[in-house]
């Protein structure tokens, strides 16, 4: 059994729980709330449900952004150490191809 097969069983739990806890919370928070946003003119009317969700989902964008942003060095010593294993594995491949050269040179000697 291969890595992605549980992490797909994970997030089809997962989405079936939120949806199983999220379903009643919307129906019981229907009623209409105003939201004004400073400093714009005017109000927003919208259930009490999308609020909860939308500040819920705005959460989740500013921690995903602040933990890709945080990840930065991480990412940028793996850049490094890629370049570095690719430069090497060139390396490697022009000594090979050097030893070949010379091992083919040596038997084409006359003695």
């Amino acid at each position: 059994m291969g890595r992605a097969e549980p992490m797909k069983a994970v997030y089809w739990a997962a989405t079936l729980l939120a949806a199983v806890f999220l379903t009643p919370f919307a129906l019981s928070n229907r009623e209409h709330i105003s939201l004004g946003l400073w400093p714009l003119p005017f109000l927003v009317d919208l259930p009490l449900y999308l609020l909860v969700l939308l500040l819920l989902l705005a959460g989740f964008i500013i921690g995903a952004v602040a933990t890709w942003i945080a990840g930065r060095h991480i990412r940028r010593e793996l850049r490094r150490r890629r370049r570095r294993v690719e430069a090497l594995e060139r390396e490697l491949v022009a000594a090979r191809s050097q030893l070949d050269q010379r091992g083919t040179a040596r038997l084409r000697v006359p003695a």
